[in-house]
């Protein structure tokens, strides 16, 4: 039997071994024993969302259950070599030093999976810095009162004779200054020091949103009308809650024109084409495009990244797939999302490359729509939406893309705003 027809009897050998019941696994993940026994007996095909969480709640990694300890050992060794291939690793003796020294071996996987959450926290504090308007926002109030005061005060101790009535003002201005510096510094301090989980960063609001968003995959039950519960979620501040408020609102909307069991079975049928769904639906490519990036991947769709824009270039929502994500700011500028910008209304379909070897390469369908009543006063407002899809490596040309400038290892192009900080890498 092949490796992957095995996965529920890796699940029911973690499970043994753990010592958990199997109504008590089920009951962890949303599904029925009875379901679950047939997943075990390798009678039900398992893979997204289901997989991870019951990797999470056996607390062991998806490929493990999927592909087997041994070969999930040699993939990540692999990758952990594909990272760093100034270090000289010997891939043709990958398998014999995993069988020889197990322990060595997970400790390097561990520490390569250490560098890179540490490289991904490190581009989320400076993405941070670079953009998150709150941060922005509160510095500018510090340094604004800080120098108003400063100024008033440099007036009252120098050497010409100030007016009693000027003195007054001055001192009431100190005083109305110093209060507002204490305020901005005790806001400034509060949204720094906000809790949040150990290993993670403060959000932004549309961190906060995506992070929610992502924790269901971008699939709200409660919204298909499928009799979920209603769930309403608790987020931190209240420009987050609105965003995510007007997410619902084009959500339920769209599931109104594209119901869950019909579009999915369209799809299927479709070969996930967004232009072919929009016209069947009669839709907007932009909503089709929405709709395809919340379909369940358990259900046998592919997994769809999503990224909307509006007219600044600003993302105001992003749905990461693997190996998909994009910074908050210093994008690189040649992805489809961008060209939209310069035709208005017309459809782009693109497929990019990532300088990444063995994959990143992703097909790409963008388009510029206006948001907003039309007038004949002032000129329309954008947004694009890019839908976006992993497609397997192949001979056809594809257009060249980054992430962003500062980590990305292309040279020679043309569009690079500042140097990369990767020393080595292919062009």
């Amino acid at each position: 039997m092949p490796q992957r027809q095995l996965t529920g009897s890796r699940i029911r050998e973690r499970r043994t071994d753990l010592g958990i019941k199997q109504s008590e696994l089920a009951e962890k993940v949303g599904i029925s024993a009875s379901y679950l026994n047939l997943i075990e007996h390798n009678r039900r095909r398992i893979g997204g969302k289901l997989l991870n969480s019951l990797a999470r709640e056996m607390k062991t990694d998806p490929s493990s259950l999927v592909e087997g300890a041994e070969t999930a050992l040699l993939d990540q060794l692999r990758e952990a070599a594909a990272a760093d291939r100034a270090a000289g690793a010997e891939l043709g003796r990958t398998e014999d030093f995993a069988g020889r020294f197990t322990g060595w071996s997970n400790l390097v996987v561990r520490q390569a999976r250490r560098i890179n959450d540490l490289e991904t926290r490190v581009k989320a504090l400076t993405d941070r810095l670079a953009h998150d308007p709150q941060l922005a926002t509160s510095l500018h109030e510090v340094i604004s009162s800080a120098t108003s005061i400063r100024s008033a005060s440099s007036i009252l101790v120098g050497e010409e004779e100030v007016d009693r009535d000027w003195q007054r003002r001055f001192h009431r201005n100190i005083y109305e200054d110093s209060q507002r510096l204490a305020d901005a510094s005790r806001a400034l301090v509060a949204y720094l020091d906000a809790p949040s989980d150990e290993g993670s960063v403060a959000m932004s609001p549309q961190e906060e949103v995506e992070a929610y968003l992502d924790a269901q995959s971008f699939h709200l039950p409660y919204l298909e009308g499928d009799g979920t519960p209603q769930h309403a979620p608790t987020l931190r501040s209240k420009a987050a809650s609105s965003l995510l408020s007007e997410f619902r609102r084009v959500y339920k909307e769209d599931v109104q024109a594209m119901p869950l069991d019909d579009f999915s079975a369209s799809a299927m049928e479709l070969n996930h084409d967004p232009a072919l769904l929009a016209d069947r639906f009669r839709v907007s490519l932009s909503a089709a495009m929405r709709r395809l990036a919340t379909l369940p991947v358990d259900l046998g769709h592919p997994e769809f990244g999503l990224v909307i824009l509006d007219g600044s270039g600003t993302i105001l929502i992003q749905k990461q797939i693997t190996g998909f994500g994009l910074p908050r700011s210093a994008v690189c500028p040649l992805w489809p999302a961008f060209r939209a910008f310069t035709q208005p209304m017309q459809p782009i379909r693109r497929d990019v490359q990532l300088p990444v070897e063995g994959g990143g390469r992703f097909r790409c369908f963008a388009i510029a729509s206006p948001v907003g009543p039309a007038s004949f006063d002032a000129p329309p407002t954008l947004e694009v939406t890019m839908l976006v899809r992993a497609i397997a490596p192949s001979g056809q040309p594809a257009d060249p893309v980054g992430v962003a400038c500062r980590v990305c290892s292309r040279s020679g192009c043309r569009t690079r705003r500042e140097p990369s900080i990767l020393n080595e890498a292919p062009n």
